[in-house]
């Protein structure tokens, strides 16, 4: 018989698995890493920055996510990712969102993002959050992007929302 516990956290690592916006760059711009977990993080092919120790880890998004993450079971997956829990995880686990209407709502983040990536500059770095960042913080740098700017901003604006009431994610620009 399997108890509740366990399948809370296996309903936590299926909606993990089937998610990813952590791992894709949509979330965050960087995960930290203690310091035994960069040479190893480093090996795997992350791209890893050690210079400050305060900001010791690797961009996002993540080169081992494939669709799922490459590395969820063995002994080098981040702390930091084992950690992490957004708030519609929370809700799974504590029963509050069923796992489909969890990845539900996932499918709309991801259609949010679909609609919104057309309208992001193309920088070098292939991280959404920050490209999305950039557009929101610095529009006169986007002269070319001007033609759309009341529509990015109307879906900047319901996106921030989304991750802010969805993920618990609110920190995407820095508060005034």
């Amino acid at each position: 018989m399997t108890g509740s516990h366990e399948t809370n956290e296996s309903q936590a690592s299926a909606l993990c698995r089937a998610c990813g916006l952590c791992c894709t760059g949509h979330l965050f711009i960087w995960v930290k890493l203690r310091p035994r977990e960069l040479d190893p993080a480093e090996a795997l092919g992350m791209t890893v920055f050690r210079s400050d120790p305060t900001q010791r880890g690797f961009s996002q998004p993540c080169p081992l996510w494939k669709g799922d993450c490459t590395i969820h079971a063995s002994a080098h997956y981040p702390r930091a990712c084992l950690a992490y829990q957004c708030k519609l995880l929370k809700e799974v686990i504590a029963e509050k969102t069923a796992l489909p209407a969890a990845v539900d709502i996932i499918q709309q983040a991801r259609g949010l993002i679909r609609e919104l990536e057309p309208l992001l500059p193309g920088l070098p770095n292939p991280n959404f959050r920050e490209r999305l960042v950039a557009r929101i913080e610095h529009p006169q740098r986007f002269t070319e992007l001007a033609d759309s700017e009341a529509e990015f901003q109307r879906k900047a604006g319901d996106l921030l929302a989304f991750y802010a009431r969805v993920f618990g994610v609110n920190d995407l620009l820095e508060k005034m």
